[in-house]
């Protein structure tokens, strides 16, 4: 994880308890992930789009 160590890791999660709460944090979690994976599908979608559009360039300059 780069310049992040065990003790480092373990500030941040007490701290992160402290501040939302043990009840709060599961929640927390789920939504950071399901932003990772709606971003992580967007950015996938922008590329295939972009390969489509190459891919439909090369066909024309073939013709």
């Amino acid at each position: 994880m780069g310049s992040l160590g065990f003790g480092s890791i373990f500030l941040i999660v007490v701290a992160a308890l402290l501040i939302f709460g043990p009840k709060k944090l599961p929640e927390l979690g789920k939504a950071a992930g399901n932003t990772l994976r709606e971003f992580k599908n967007a950015t996938k979608g922008l590329a295939d789009d972009d390969d489509d559009d190459v891919k439909k360039k090369e066909t024309q300059d073939v013709k």
